[in-house]
């Protein structure tokens, strides 16, 4: 596909390739997608795999944009593994199969799906450089992807959105675009010498704080909300900002960067926890 920075040979330019593929910002996408289907609560593996294959190409593409774009445009980085002509064709590559698995999905979900899934790729290709030197564009555009994956991944089963899934990508558009404010704080003198006006830039240090975790408590709340008032989300669903509560705890008190990383990991349990309630309903 093209010409790593440091290296030639078909296996490193796989390897430089490969590299692109960062598992702490790939999985939770898949994740919603696959917790959607399960939601919906009849799962067609094969539906479900093509929407994770569009999300799995659509999250690849920022990666090899925001690299390109930091690295060959901006400056910011100081290496990256490939080179502009690889990254261009491998934007070329990841689009293609992108729209490979909306074909299928189209045919085998529906309008529906093709419609809620498309604008990921969108969300991903546009996020550097125009997205994300705007408030809402880089707090929201990644959460926004999580939730489109979350209704997505429903669709694409049940043909249609409730109430109930339309609630939880509420939730998680808010929480996570909480954890997006607190990892824009680390890098806050870096985005205030170049005017790029993440929440922390615009209202202080201090200010992103109390934003941040207004937004994840707001979130956690809406869920208790939602498992009390709507008969499809199970009870035992509450117990997932519990944990996620304990989580931001422990991680208020902390630096930015060990905040984030910790807000991260409570993401996952609170992802975890919900796909237990849903799967086996302990409370009936």
């Amino acid at each position: 596909m093209g010409e790593p920075t440091h290296a030639s040979g078909v296996g490193e330019v796989a390897r430089a390739l490969l590299s692109q593929v960062h598992p702490v910002f790939m999985l939770p996408p898949l994740a919603a997608s696959l917790f959607g289907a399960v939601f919906a609560g009849r799962v067609t593996p094969a539906v479900a795999a093509l929407h994770v294959t569009a999300l799995f190409f659509a999250v690849y593409t920022a990666h090899v944009k925001d690299g390109y774009v930091d690295f060959h445009l901006r400056g910011e980085d100081d290496d990256h593994p490939l080179s502009a002509r690889a990254c261009r064709r491998a934007l070329v590559g990841s689009t293609t199969g992108f729209l490979t698995a909306l074909a299928g999905l189209w045919v085998t979900a529906g309008p529906g799906a093709v419609a809620l899934t498309a604008p990921t790729w969108a969300l991903g290709y546009f996020h550097a450089p125009q997205l994300d030197t705007h408030t809402v564009g880089a707090t929201a555009g990644y959460p926004t992807g999580i939730a489109l994956a979350l209704l997505g991944g429903f669709y694409a089963q049940a043909g249609e959105l409730t109430p109930a899934v339309l609630g939880l990508a509420g939730v998680f558009l808010l929480f996570l675009s909480g954890i997006k404010v607190v990892d824009d704080a680390q890098d806050y003198d870096y985005d205030r010498s170049i005017e790029k006006r993440t929440v922390a830039v615009v209202l202080g240090k201090r200010g992103a704080h109390r934003a941040a975790y207004a937004l994840m408590a707001t979130g956690m709340v809406a869920v208790l909300l939602l498992a009390a008032g709507l008969r499809q989300i199970p009870p035992s669903a509450g117990a997932a900002p519990l944990v996620f509560g304990a989580v931001a705890l422990v991680a208020r008190r902390a630096d930015p960067e060990l905040a984030t990383m910790l807000l991260i990991r409570g993401s996952y349990l609170f992802l975890a926890v919900l796909v237990a309630a849903v799967w086996f309903r302990p409370l009936g």
